[in-house]
């Protein structure tokens, strides 16, 4: 019998919008083939939802939720802008949110286990509003610092940082707000890794007009080099949102960003094929 992993659960969860208990029931019926499961699912008249399976569902919403020293953010997505700006779907993610932030206590990822959770209150809303919808990401977060959030209205992004040390609301919203415009991909050099570091080493040196020159002097050029992709995708090293001609380093020594996230709505995810439109 092949075995049921959670990747295969999740990839049909996505795929027709039933619970992950249901879509493992279903797996094991079918031996895993995917396609037959969906076909199950039909079948056994669970998924009035799962009609609106193939229809890619790429818009949505970010929304937040806070309570004491936890904070979380969830990704919620359906067909089109017009759906995702209804009182209906706006307060589905909202409740989506707070069930989140009431009904965990781990920290971090929950995305699969939150969207098991409502999996009921998603299938009545793709019914009442005919699109397809499903909860895609969700992190909860508790800190003994702090953690701030911005949500872009415009092009749908959504931002998340946890720092320590001493930190006003307005220094913590303008970090929130730098992630979001400057979109960086570590906190510090440090946080760099040395396969990174040492591949953007090697690109820079095999350059023809670095070709021959002393030991010392290509070393030298080297850390220029590295330093100026630093200054691209290090926080601390950016130049600063409210100041270009400073750094988050700079302005704020005291305090130490532990964590981020810069998610836009319905983006491609590392292993995730992009979405098809039908």
């Amino acid at each position: 019998m092949v075995q049921i992993t959670a990747q295969m659960v999740n990839d049909l969860r996505q795929k027709t919008g039933v619970g992950m208990m249901e879509c493992k029931k279903a797996l094991v019926a079918c031996n895993g083939d995917l396609e037959a499961s969906i076909e199950h699912l039909r079948k056994s008249g669970i998924a009035k939802a799962a009609k609106k399976a193939g229809r890619s569902a790429n818009q949505g919403k970010f929304v937040v939720a806070s309570k004491g020293k936890v904070t979380v953010l969830v990704e919620v997505l359906c067909e089109t802008d017009f759906v995702a700006k209804t009182s209906d779907f706006i307060a589905f993610a909202q409740a989506t949110a707070d069930k989140a932030l009431n009904q965990f206590t781990e920290d971090g990822d929950i995305s699969c286990k939150l969207a098991e959770l409502v999996s009921e209150d998603l299938k009545a809303l793709i019914g009442k509003l005919g699109e397809n919808m499903h909860v895609r990401r969700a992190l909860r977060w508790s800190s003994d610092g702090a953690i701030g959030t911005y949500l872009h209205t415009g092009v749908p992004y959504g931002t998340m940082v946890e720092v320590c040390g001493a930190c006003t609301p307005e220094l913590l919203n303008s970090i929130c707000l730098h992630v979001c415009a400057s979109s960086p991909s570590f906190v510090s050099p440090a946080d760099v890794p040395a396969e990174f570091i040492a591949k953007e080493k090697e690109i820079a040196a095999a350059q023809p007009e670095l070709q021959g020159k002393p030991a010392a002097m290509l070393e030298g050029i080297l850390k220029g080099k590295l330093n100026k992709i630093f200054k691209e995708i290090c926080l601390m090293s950016q130049p600063w949102i409210d100041d270009e001609k400073s750094t988050l380093a700079a302005v704020a020594p005291q305090i130490k960003v532990k964590r981020f996230v810069r998610w836009l709505v319905g983006e491609e995810l590392p292993g995730e094929a992009a979405p098809s439109e039908e």
